[in-house]
């Protein structure tokens, strides 16, 4: 999943083959501070508010932010390790002025309102890991539950149409529970930079997700793909098994932790890439 070394030495492998630059992620790392993502064409106007959503467990604290008109597509978004902060708010507003209700959680609410990470992607994951070591599967599917019901019970979201989610990282097999958890509501499943998507366990995420009815995008990074090889094969096994249209590509050029723009390994051409074929996911299985 997630851990100190690896960050560090995917950057500067990655800065030394020239994949990223010290710009993209030195000078505007911080929990104020993101870099700018590219615009949307076409934006909408959005509404945009902090929400507290109320769970088996106590009260969530989340971004929410929706076309400022009409009804939309929900989705639900599984931050990674860092939590929901600036960068995770920054990928939900555009995300929403694509023409989605978008729902961004702190999913640590349980111990800490957000932020949780004092230094966005700059916070050292070793002072994290016990916030995400306190969460499993239990929380997972209360969670999914408690998040999509807060959903569709808001006037801007349309309810004739299903409802997707992603998760970075540690969001990923927590987004995959989602599908599990809420099979007849959860159309479309993205997972970027998953970690711990295949386990051994009976109960591992990729098995649960097969249960449900979604399509699913797994994008994975290149050196994930390298120290756990078996692991696109395995998935897209599973899923072909299942009769559920995925598409499993592993990301060159890509270190874990790619896509939030304040990650130290942000590759803007390949976390665009992952973008786009977002939208093209939800395009087709949120219609």
């Amino acid at each position: 999943m997630c851990d100190q070394d690896h960050f560090e030495n995917d950057r500067k492998d990655y800065e030394a083959r020239g994949l990223v630059t010290r710009k993209q992620f030195g000078l505007m790392l911080g929990a104020g501070v993101a870099m700018m993502l590219p615009r949307v064409a076409n934006a909408v106007a959005v509404t945009e508010t902090d929400v507290t959503v109320t769970t088996p467990d106590g009260a969530a604290d989340c971004y929410f932010v929706h076309p400022a008109s009409g009804t939309a597509p929900g989705v639900l978004v599984w931050p990674d390790i860092f939590g929901l902060r600036p960068a995770f708010r920054q990928m939900g507003k555009r995300l929403a002025e694509s023409g989605y209700a978008v729902l961004v959680v702190n999913p640590f609410y349980r111990v800490k309102k957000a932020p949780t990470a004092e230094a966005g992607g700059a916070t050292p994951i070793q002072d994290l890991m016990p916030l995400a070591r306190a969460l499993n599967e239990t929380t997972h599917m209360t969670d999914a539950k408690a998040f999509i019901g807060w959903l569709d019970g808001q006037k801007s979201v349309a309810k004739d149409r299903k409802i997707g989610t992603q998760g970075y990282c540690m969001g990923g097999p927590i987004a995959f529970r989602t599908a599990a958890a809420v099979p007849d509501r959860v159309g479309a499943v993205a997972s970027f930079h998953g970690g711990g998507l295949v386990t051994d366990a009976p109960n591992s995420p990729h098995l649960q997700a097969a249960k449900s009815k979604a399509q699913f995008l797994i994008a994975i990074a290149e050196n994930d793909d390298q120290r756990s090889p078996n692991d696109k094969t395995v998935l897209k096994e599973t899923f072909a098994k299942a009769n559920l249209p995925a598409e499993i590509e592993v990301y060159t050029g890509a270190a874990h932790g790619w896509c939030p723009p304040d990650s130290k390994v942000y590759n803007e051409p390949q976390a665009e890439k992952a973008w786009s074929r977002l939208l093209v996911l939800y395009g087709k299985a949120l219609a």
